[in-house]
């Protein structure tokens, strides 16, 4: 969970609620990794599969089909990419998006929610360690969200995202080892749940954090985010974050046919079954000519 609004700048007030519960899921995380030697390899396999519907609930779900509109997808795709958005457990998609909108529209300021000028640390985790800055609430309000409350599958998970998340995140993780194929429900919670849940909220961050910080810039020197090849690799298509930041809009957020993208192989394979429409890309030339124009010289 966030901060909620509060005090501004370095005096933002602590969130100790928050410092206290990552302690103790990160804390459990490592505990976690013990378990792996002793788990079936069934329960890894599930875990990993969860850990990737887990990623397509953010990347194809909050991030490229709610937050910027890139594409359009049909009712059955749109409840799958919710429930496995509850299992990110990383606040409900109205929450997700209206932060992701204030941090690309006031990107490296006060109002950016994780704003990389504080630092790594202030990026990646920090910035749900203190309440929110003043900008973030006050600029925020000024944009308009009306268009994902519209969506009803974006209000009915809002309506019952507690109970989502514990169905979603840790009883259905869980369960399924135990009783399928008879793995213990310790090792099924903390392998699947937990350890997993931790991972995947690690590599979401690392997109606030690594990839505004550590990479090149082909498409666009004068801003923070960088093409992160690593980043690229555990947030599923992710880490082409100078290209996206140039590109909100596009489907894909990287250059098509060049890149390793499972996010966008989904949304593709999608679109294929009839169940996503109207795939928006920026146009070859209009890259070629931004990369020339403000690119680094890089690709």
């Amino acid at each position: 969970a966030s901060g909620e609004a509060g005090t501004a700048g370095c005096g933002q007030a602590i969130v100790w609620r928050n410092v206290v519960l990552m302690g103790l899921l990160h804390l459990s995380a490592v505990y976690a990794l013990s378990l792996v030697p002793r788990a079936q390899l069934l329960t890894l396999l599930w875990a990993y599969f969860c850990f990737l519907m887990t990623a397509l609930g953010v990347t194809a779900g909050a991030h490229r089909l709610w937050s910027h509109r890139s594409y359009k997808a049909k009712l059955p795709l749109r409840i799958f990419l919710a429930a496995a958005n509850s299992m990110a457990f990383q606040n409900d998609i109205y929450e997700w998006s209206r932060d992701h909108r204030v941090h690309h529209k006031y990107s490296e300021t006060d109002a950016d929610p994780h704003n990389a000028r504080r630092g790594f640390f202030f990026s990646h985790i920090g910035w749900l360690f203190v309440r929110k800055h003043r900008d973030v609430i006050e600029k925020g309000r000024q944009l308009d969200f009306t268009d994902l409350l519209d969506d009803p599958v974006v209000r009915f998970q809002r309506k019952y995202y507690k109970s989502s998340v514990v169905l979603m995140c840790f009883v259905i993780p869980t369960f399924v080892p135990w009783y399928l194929w008879g793995e213990s429900l310790w090792n099924a919670y903390f392998l699947a749940s937990i350890l997993r849940y931790t991972i995947s909220l690690n590599v979401t961050w690392l997109v606030n954090s690594a990839a505004h910080m550590y990479g090149n810039r082909p498409y666009d020197k004068y801003i923070n985010p960088r093409q992160n090849t690593l980043v690229t690799l555990g947030a599923i298509g992710e880490g082409f974050h100078n290209y996206h930041h140039t590109f909100p809009f596009d489907y894909s957020a990287s250059e098509l046919g060049l890149k390793f993208n499972p996010t966008t192989w989904f949304i593709d394979f999608m679109f294929w079954l009839g169940l996503v429409t109207d795939r928006k890309q920026a146009p070859k030339e209009m890259i070629q000519a931004r990369k020339e124009r403000t690119g680094d010289g890089s690709a």
